[in-house]
């Protein structure tokens, strides 16, 4: 055995046994594998970093910068509402539209970037309709899954192996060419749940699978949580009256959280602020209290207009927990003193003083320094909170800013780049023109460009790129394909086929996607040599089924909804196995009848 393949076996072995064990990052492992190859002299310092300026990595930050573009505009945030509200409460409804929608945006986004973009909706509506959340966030996170394979942006591996056989002498798939095959997978994996569902899916019962921030918040303190929008008709005794002479606090025990009318919403408005006719007042506070509040003034309900209402939902507004430091300005003061609601537009629902919770009117308690606040506002009022030194806010949330604005540019670019890979151009540059378009038009800045990228992924896909060089350029791929090729050499060819999407199958569920595909590839294109088969729709498979990863919560979008759906390692055996199957037989078919 010549020393470069016994060099690239010990550096193969040990970066497989590091991607498994995940005993340090994967993208540590990856730049260790690059430097190990270039130390030992198996790679020239060109082949070594030729990652870094490969096509793969190129269309995979393009691909990160211009989905957040997208993000960044909010759209995608009313296409979710839109798809749920279409639904509706019934669960094959809700499994079947929302797996297809997810599955197709997969295709053009990141898997895991579809998955989040869901799940926040899917809890919500578990909530409302009852049903266990872990019967719906496992099938939807498999379609997403399944929709990487839907176009060859979609995943790692399908990214990765245009520059695999380009390097290898071989011609480059454009986008679509693994369309047909991504369509009939993520629609078998609907189907699979739509039919089997209720027997391979854990029933769990709705606060089992563990509660947000928000909700532990709320249960710890028992903060009234339900938010409901009234609105005041010609006839309304409220209207001229401003909030304590209504006695919102003193008598019904409610918070005004805002007012709008027309376009113009004032939140937390000013305590002497006067109601007029045909506002939309947003109150907090238990559903009986609301209720005589509304029928003593003759308020109509209209929480069900999309008006106004979508300022109150967790991903926008919440509860903060807040404490007042020494030398905070409003120490000593009292709430009306200080202005809060006038300098922060947050509503104090609220106030622990002296050790003692004070609920109702508090606005005149003078505050000491070591009391703490609960404020209910918008994340991005609550972040001006937690930016001064009059505050300490201990809850923890996120603030992204949306501009609508940038809707239809945003859109532009996406749309333009995925023409210029449709007609013809590579990937790469097709698709960092769009992210460059997204900069140009501003939807992002260049520093919001630069946040979008994972770099993890980024060094983990440059690290790995030069051990599939090494096997080729030492013939260690050779020598790994010979031996399973005298087993399958003289069967029929179908368990050829087989025997490439059980490898990829068996090693996605131990490592990345990504690292599976950087060691088959090389080792499918020696196995098709000697085979005499052409080696790109065997490499074109092999990636497709990096993708089978069902069985185990190693692929990322599983790892990531794992807590969400209270998910054992059992659940995924129980319902992944059948999937696994499932995916197996139909993508070896489809690549021996009609591709191989």
């Amino acid at each position: 055995m010549e020393p470069g393949v016994i060099i690239v076996l010990l550096v193969l072995t040990a970066t497989v046994i590091m991607l498994v064990l995940d005993v340090v990052r994967i993208d540590i492992v990856a730049i260790g594998c690059m430097l190990a190859l270039g130390w030992t002299g198996i790679l020239t310092p060109q082949e070594m970093f030729s990652g870094f300026s490969s096509n793969a990595v190129i269309a995979m930050l393009s691909v990160m910068i211009l989905g957040r573009g997208i993000a960044r505009t909010g759209i995608m945030d009313e296409f979710s509402k839109f798809i749920i509200s279409k639904a509706g409460n019934r669960k094959r409804n809700l499994v079947s539209l929302l797996s297809i929608t997810t599955g197709l945006l997969s295709g053009l986004i990141q898997n895991i970037g579809a998955a989040a973009l869901f799940l926040p909706g899917i809890m919500q509506v578990s909530r409302r309709t009852k049903i266990p959340a872990s019967s719906l966030i496992m099938p939807i996170g498999f379609a997403a899954i399944l929709g990487g394979t839907l176009t060859m942006v979609g995943s790692g591996p399908l990214i990765l192996i245009n520059d695999l056989l380009i390097n290898e002498g071989h011609q480059a798939y454009n986008l679509f060419s693994v369309t047909p095959v991504g369509i009939v997978l993520l629609l078998s994996g609907i189907a699979y749940f739509l039919l089997f569902g209720s027997k391979v899916l854990p029933k769990k019962e709705i606060g089992e699978t563990g509660k947000s921030e928000q909700e532990k918040l709320v249960e710890k303190l028992n903060l009234p949580h339900n938010i409901k929008l009234l609105s005041t008709a010609d006839e309304s005794s409220l209207i001229g009256k401003t909030t304590e002479e209504a006695g919102l606090w003193d008598i019904y025990h409610i918070n005004l959280l805002g007012v709008g009318k027309g376009n113009d919403v004032v939140y937390a408005p000013w305590r002497e602020t006067k109601f007029e006719e045909r506002q939309t007042l947003a109150v907090l506070g238990s559903f009986e209290n609301i209720e005589q509040f509304s029928k003593d003034f003759q308020l109509e309900d209209v929480s069900s207009s999309r008006y106004f209402s979508d300022d109150f939902n967790p991903n926008v507004s919440g509860f903060a927990e807040i404490i007042i430091p020494p030398g905070s300005e409003l120490a000593g003061k009292c709430i009306r003193e200080y202005s809060l609601r006038k300098r922060y537009a947050v509503e104090p629902v609220i106030l622990f003083n002296k050790g003692e919770r004070v609920d109702g009117d508090f606005s005149d308690v003078e505050i000491r320094p070591g009391d703490t606040l609960i404020v209910y506002g918008r994340w991005d009022k609550i972040k001006g909170l937690k930016e001064s030194t009059d505050f300490v806010v201990l809850t923890g949330f996120d603030t992204d800013k949306k501009d609508r604005s940038k809707t239809w540019p945003a859109i532009a670019c996406f749309v333009f780049a995925i023409t210029l890979a449709m007609v013809g151009f590579p990937i790469s540059m097709a698709f960092l023109t769009g992210a460059l378009c997204m900069v140009l038009t501003r939807v992002l800045n260049i520093a919001e460009a630069y946040e979008a990228i994972e770099w993890k992924v980024v060094f983990l896909l440059a690290g790995l790129i030069p051990l599939g060089v090494a096997m080729q350029k030492t013939g260690a791929a050779m020598f790994l394909a010979e031996p399973i090729m005298s087993v399958v050499i003289d069967l029929h060819p179908v368990f050829f086929v087989l025997i490439v999407g059980a490898l990829s199958t068996v090693f996605s569920l131990f490592m990345s996607n990504v690292g599976a595909i950087v060691v088959l590839a090389p080792l499918v294109i020696g196995m098709a040599g000697i085979a005499g088969i052409d080696p790109r729709p065997l490499v074109l498979m092999a990636a497709v089924c990096a993708a089978n990863s069902f069985i185990l919560p190693t692929h990322q979008v599983n790892a990531f909804l794992m807590s969400s759906g209270g998910y054992r390692n059992a659940d995924y055996i129980k319902a992944g196995s059948g999937l696994t199957i499932i995916f197996l037989t139909i993508t070896v078919l489809i690549f021996y009848f009609f591709i191989i």
